[in-house]
């Protein structure tokens, strides 16, 4: 008998968790149940459904490709293995891989000069403390993904946030707007526009990671959904993951909250219909719709080194490479950490996402890579022992102590007492 006291096996076996929507959230299905390790991490998430924190919640917990425990918690709306969520900058991850995957082509090289392959940014200036801009130093394919380029974002409180605005060029829906004209439009007015600093200077989250994009469709000379379907999403079965919904798919889209003074509310002011279109660019920093088991394997194949289930997507080195910081850390680490709200001398910047630097958060954790998304969404990949965990849920903006950060550390806690 385990814990529970039920005669099931307290791993091996997924756990599923589905509670029935409504006003409240109603009791679990019944027979559903999870290993007794991985029951306090499954309770504690359904607290935050019940309190009224999450509108609804998917978690997914694996180890070597095997999934330990799969839930599927239910609140102000249903949510099941079909739903699709917008993982926002969980994209960036995914991008990051297509980069390293022209790498390992030897069809590019991280220190390539970006103008090399968007000659739109042959110009660049950044913008002095006096309002006066200097020639940029060359930006690399490296800076894009590591938030050390200096582009900007449309939000927050850069100085270039309120131009960016002025050029169309808002964050979410940019990419919906045909006077942008796509990727190539998008490059040409953000050439147009000052950098925030020197490359490699700093630390900025900006509009790197779709400048990004776009370097991998003028490489691959496809577009960066059919490079990703063809290198990644078709070898891992990742069947429901894209940069629009279908409309057969239409149906699973789940809603969008946002905190109220009366608990949550679903946002209904057109935009949580955007991703029902197909967008006139694929934006590589926030643009992917995904359900939980799709981005559940990309996180097994990160845990394993570049491969699931016997295929493999990146070599080890490649997928090492991905996960290890690039550049010199020193200049970025000051924002980044205030940024992530991570402790001093936790993390450091990799590409596309941040590795934790030790284990503080139980054994394992120390060369953890990570990155969630504005919605709420998160996921981490553990290659030192093959452990991965991915979160879903759509409210935004998240409240600071969010749930995949009080997770983290209980599923760790969880697999040091099995083991």
């Amino acid at each position: 008998m385990n814990a529970r006291g039920d005669g099931l096996p307290a791993f091996g076996r997924r756990a599923f968790l589905q509670l029935a929507a409504g006003a409240m959230v109603a009791a679990a299905a019944p027979g559903a149940w999870a290993g007794a390790r991985l029951d306090a991490v499954l309770e504690r998430l359904r607290g935050f459904v019940e309190a009224g924190a999450l509108p609804f919640a998917s978690i997914r917990i694996a180890r070597h490709g095997e999934v330990l425990a799969e839930a599927h918690i239910g609140g102000v709306e249903p949510v099941d293995a079909h739903s699709l969520h917008r993982i926002y900058s969980m994209t960036k991850p995914v991008v990051a891989a297509a980069t390293v995957l022209l790498v390992e082509d030897g069809s590019l090289s991280l220190h390539d000069p970006v103008a090399c392959y968007v000659p739109e940014f042959a110009g660049l200036r950044v913008l002095g403390a006096d309002g006066a801009t200097v020639p940029a130093r060359p930006m690399t394919v490296a800076h894009l993904l590591s938030h050390s380029c200096g582009l900007a974002n449309s939000w927050g409180d850069s100085p270039l946030a309120p131009r960016y605005r002025e050029a169309g060029l808002v964050a979410a829906r940019w990419m919906y707007d045909p006077r942008i004209r796509g990727l190539h439009g998008f490059a040409e007015r953000l050439g147009r526009l000052p950098l925030a600093f020197q490359p490699g200077s700093a630390w900025l989250y900006g509009y790197g990671l779709d400048i990004a994009g776009l370097v991998v469709e003028r490489v691959s000379g496809q577009r960066l959904g059919d490079f990703l379907r063809e290198r990644v999403f078709a070898p891992l079965g990742m069947a429901a993951t894209g940069f629009h919904v279908p409309v057969e798919r239409a149906g699973h889209l789940a809603g969008i909250y946002a905190p109220g003074e009366g608990g949550l509310r679903r946002i209904e002011d057109g935009s949580e219909r955007l991703p029902l279109a197909v967008p006139f660019a694929d934006a590589g920093s926030s643009g992917l719709l995904s359900t939980l088991e799709d981005y559940g394997r990309f996180a097994d194949m990160l845990a394993a080194g570049g491969e699931r289930a016997g295929i493999r997507v990146m070599a080890p080195a490649t997928a090492r490479l991905l996960m290890a910081p690039h550049a010199p850390q020193a200049p970025l680490l000051e924002a980044l950490e205030a940024f992530g709200r991570y402790a001093p001398g936790s993390v450091v910047q990799a590409l596309g996402g941040v590795v934790r630097t030790d284990a503080r958060s139980g054994p394992g954790s120390a060369g953890e890579y990570a990155w969630g998304g504005a919605a709420g969404t998160g996921f981490f990949a553990a290659p030192r022992i093959g452990l991965s965990m991915t979160l879903m849920t759509q409210v935004m903006p998240v409240a600071a102590g969010s749930a995949r950060d009080v997770l983290r550390p209980m599923v760790y806690a969880a697999l040091q007492a099995r083991d």
